[in-house]
């Protein structure tokens, strides 16, 4: 855990935080304005699983999986997947770096508040498990294991919550750090 944060407090500069936040928003741009897109058109209006919050069911990922075709599924493995590959480590290394210079800023990087900066690590990870999940779905169809698609919706679930759990830190250590600079010293969180 020392280490962890060694390397995050480390690289705490806003260039390299600035770089690599830049990097994700690309990747994710791309991710929402490509290839998810091109994904969707072989649905019929189906969502595709990494874009589903609330999860999903068994009968879901067939229907999906039905939908798509052996094209789509091709296009989800092989277009989608790849840089959803990238985009959990850009995510979570650079939330985790925003996090914790914000809290640095607010003179609470080595208190307590710094474990929040983990956050979007365990977002990160679960990213990668729902992917690893939905790569082996998508390899095994039509012969896939129920299990396996109980545990990727319980990943898919677990990167929504904490995900959603990450921006709504980042609004309030924005609305904290705003405040203070508008009016300082009078916001402090112990």
């Amino acid at each position: 855990m020392y280490h962890m944060k060694a390397l995050i407090t480390g690289n705490l500069s806003g260039k390299k935080v600035l770089i690599i936040f830049l990097l994700t928003g690309i990747v994710y741009t791309i991710m929402l304005t490509i290839t998810i897109p091109k994904v969707m058109d072989y649905t019929g209006g189906m969502k595709v699983l990494d874009m589903m919050p609330t999860g999903y069911t068994v009968a879901y990922v067939f229907d999906l999986f039905e939908a798509l075709g052996n094209e789509g599924r091709h296009a989800y493995l092989y277009n989608q997947l790849p840089l959803d590959l990238v985009f959990p480590l850009l995510s979570g290394i650079s939330f985790c770096l925003i996090f914790a210079w914000f809290l640095n800023k607010l003179s609470k990087l080595y208190s307590r508040w710094f474990y929040l900066s983990y956050i979007p690590i365990f977002a990160g990870l679960f990213d990668y498990l729902e992917n690893f999940g939905i790569i082996i779905l998508l390899n095994t169809y039509p012969d896939i294991a129920v299990g396996l698609i109980k545990t990727t919706n319980v990943f898919s679930v677990l990167k929504s919550a904490l995900t959603t759990m990450q921006f709504v830190i980042l609004i309030i250590l924005l609305t904290i750090f705003g405040y203070n600079k508008l009016f300082p010293k009078r916001v402090q969180i112990n």
